[in-house]
């Protein structure tokens, strides 16, 4: 009974041994990720903690002592408040024609570029370089070359007097925009379009099909995953607009051009309340992990894991 119990114990030991040492090897593969995955939380999950924190309070800081716990009170202010909802409003709109808009002038872009013509690179590095002009240098571009009721382009090529930013302030917000991010859709879906079968293309030109057909049955049904990856980001990204604004319209003229990001730094850093404007970021967060969990959810169910569409 002894050797047989010696016997038994000696492959569970092994067993054991095997993945400790198991465990030991995959912690350490992860320890250089761990100044990382520290500095991510410190930076992000902290501070978005200390904001939920924050918004169960009134905090005014212009009134020294006011600071006190209100439960859901700045929450039920947030959804009654007109300006929020007009904010909300401008921003669903705002995100949604940007999006639609430079996801098909990038798709335009992309098909063109595919072909091969002479100055290629030179055209591709032109139209790239809008994306890498920063945010602000952009809408100040914007403002003052484009849209300038004396001397901007606009005025010199239709010769009105017409305020742009005035009279269509989302509008105008909505062209800088589109023509700041039109370049980053082109890049994912000219990156899809390049790692397309050459050799699926060519049996569909002997079968007969057309460009169109072509296009419509093969090209598209490929690019679908680029279109969706850049839907997603561009969302994300556009969502949280706030430099175009900010120098352009200033939100205005009254609320026409405010979205959400805009209206929450009004309220944090010119209003001084610091509890409401912390409920309205807890309220736009949520709504942005709702609309990205939903749209990531479309993905994975669209296409399986291997890539192949379902």
């Amino acid at each position: 009974m002894s050797t047989l119990s010696v016997d038994t114990a000696k492959p569970q030991t092994r067993a054991k041994a095997v993945e400790k040492k198991g465990l030991s090897t995959a912690a350490k593969r992860r320890l250089p990720l761990l100044p990382a995955l520290v500095f991510v939380i410190a930076v992000t999950q902290l501070p978005f903690l200390l904001t939920v924190f924050y918004s169960f309070q009134s905090w005014n800081l212009v009134r020294p002592g006011s600071r006190h716990f209100v439960g859901l009170d700045n929450y039920i202010d947030v959804f009654s408040d007109t300006t929020f909802l007009v904010a909300l409003l401008n921003t669903v709109l705002l995100t949604v024609v940007c999006v639609l808009v430079a996801l098909l002038l990038g798709l335009g872009l992309a098909i063109l570029l595919d072909r091969k013509f002479f100055g290629r690179g030179v055209v591709r590095t032109l139209l790239i370089t809008p994306f890498l002009i920063l945010p602000a240098a952009g809408a100040l571009l914007w403002k003052t070359t484009m849209f300038d009721p004396t001397y901007g382009l606009l005025h010199f090529v239709f010769g009105t007097d017409v305020d742009w930013l005035s009279e269509f302030p989302l509008a105008s917000v909505m062209a800088q925009i589109v023509w700041q991010w039109t370049p980053f859709m082109m890049l994912l879906i000219l990156a899809g379009l390049q790692s397309q079968a050459k050799d699926v293309l060519e049996a569909a030109n002997v079968d007969g099909a057309g460009r169109w057909r072509t296009f419509v049955s093969i090209t598209l049904p490929h690019l679908s995953r680029f279109l969706q990856l850049a839907t997603l980001l561009g969302a994300i990204y556009i969502v949280n607009s706030f430099d175009a604004i900010f120098l352009m319209t200033q939100g205005g003229p009254g609320t026409a051009s405010t979205n959400l990001p805009y209206y929450i730094y009004q309220r944090a850093f010119e209003g001084f309340d610091v509890g409401q404007s912390s409920a309205m970021g807890v309220v736009v967060v949520v709504l942005t992990m709702i609309v990205a969990t939903f749209a990531l959810r479309l993905m994975f169910r669209t296409f399986s894991v291997d890539g192949g569409v379902k």
